[in-house]
């Protein structure tokens, strides 16, 4: 699958620093500690509608981690999926009267003009779930061969599930207590109550063909796969097991990272999936997490055509730290929108400040756990003092190359 352009980043003068990341599993800020090349597998969209506000904070998120590794010198393997099969897609397009083919290719190329927009830095590898199909079908094939799987007695559905016990360590990616899992696999596209399967909690793995669903031949049988044996099978191809960053939103935590750490484990026989799980805080509007379900979208491209500056988008979303739920109001929009002027305005004086100091706050901050607000404010300092004057001549330059690169913002 196609990715979006790509964009250079500027190297900037000084010392880079260190990244650390909240990892969900340990519960604890870590240093991530790529080698040469730093691997991260963050969830894509399913293209069933635009992205909207929830999804561009992900994705920020995560291409400030992917900027923070350049600025440290590392190549960056950045793998991202799409999942372009699954329950959603294929009931929005029955709803709309629409081809679920065309509905996922129209979205997902709106998702592309989307991040090129907002200046997200592209994986080096966008791969959609049909087309990963083949090797899916492998994994699941080994799956079942280690007793990491089982179809049910079913005749007319011999659906293969995952046993969600074959690793003896499921839980620990997200943390959550029995209760908690069985709450959100119910509310997140999980199905309990299937007849047939061994523990309610195990996952689909690979649905059998029903009349008038798209369905692919295999040896396992026709049919489909479930959702998060696509990220497994994926990243496990891809990168390898033991990659840096396992990233996606705080609602992905479980049951889709969980899943997807035990398949990827099972399959392999090695611990861990990934040394770091990220997770990015949801945004909210109206007073409710914003999604799909709930109507209260606020999409990118609309703000775009409204003549929005993406560079506000991403002011907007760093307002706030990344692993917290936080709204959307017009309030922080115009407050984002004020603060690029700002900052344009002293970046185009013909002299400022040093910037030596407003560049190491700069990365020290956003090498904290992604510290936007802390971060927005070493720049704001210097854009004030700016505004009184300066006479280091390269300054402003300095900052322009410093904010570009690192926060992705264009001054």
């Amino acid at each position: 699958m196609k990715t979006w352009s790509s964009i250079p980043v500027a190297s900037v003068p000084g010392t880079p620093r260190p990244l650390r990341l909240f990892d969900t599993a340990s519960g604890q800020v870590r240093p991530t500690a790529p080698g040469a090349t730093a691997r991260m597998y963050v969830c894509g969209i399913t293209p069933y509608d635009a992205t909207h506000l929830g999804h561009a904070a992900t994705y920020l998120a995560f291409d400030l981690v992917h900027r923070l590794w350049l600025d440290a010198g590392h190549e960056v393997h950045y793998v991202q999926n799409v999942t372009d099969i699954d329950e959603p897609l294929l009931e929005r397009a029955e709803r709309d009267q629409d081809d679920w083919v065309v509905l996922a290719m129209r979205e997902t190329a709106l998702f592309r003009e989307d991040m090129e927009a907002l200046r997200v830095v592209p994986p080096r590898e966008f791969v959609g779930a049909v087309e990963s199909i083949p090797e899916i079908v492998e994994v699941i094939g080994k799956l079942l061969a280690d007793g990491a799987a089982y179809r049910v007695d079913d005749e007319e559905h011999p659906d293969i599930y995952f046993d969600r016990a074959a690793t003896g360590r499921f839980g620990y990616e997200s943390g959550y207590d029995a209760g908690t899992m069985a709450r959100f696999f119910a509310e997140r596209g999980g199905d309990p109550d299937r007849p047939g399967k061994r523990d309610p909690l195990d996952a689909l793995l690979w649905r059998s063909a029903r009349p008038g669903e798209p369905s692919w031949e295999s040896e396992l049988g026709a049919g489909r796969p479930g959702w998060h044996i696509e990220c497994s099978a994926i990243a496990v191809n891809r990168l390898g097991m033991g990659f840096d960053v396992q990233g996606g939103g705080s609602d992905l935590a479980f049951p889709h990272h969980e899943y997807s750490v035990a398949h990827a484990e099972a399959l392999t026989n090695e611990h861990p999936f990934a040394r770091h799980y990220v997770h990015a805080g949801m945004i909210g509007y109206d007073g409710e997490k914003m999604s799909k379900s709930r109507g209260n979208l606020v999409f990118v491209s609309r703000l775009r055509a409204d003549g929005v500056d993406p560079g506000a988008i991403r002011l907007a979303l760093f307002a706030g730290h990344y692993r917290e739920d936080r709204p959307w109001t017009p309030a922080l929009l115009a407050e984002a929108e004020a603060r690029l002027a700002r900052w344009r305005a002293a970046a185009a004086r013909n002299a400022g400040p040093s910037a030596e100091e407003a560049i190491a706050r700069l990365r020290d901050h956003l090498a904290d756990d992604l510290d936007t607000p802390k971060a927005l404010a070493a720049v704001d300092a210097w854009a004030a003092e700016a505004v009184r004057g300066g006479s280091d001549e390269t300054a402003p330059a300095l900052v322009r190359d410093a904010v570009d690169a690192l926060l992705g913002i264009a001054l």
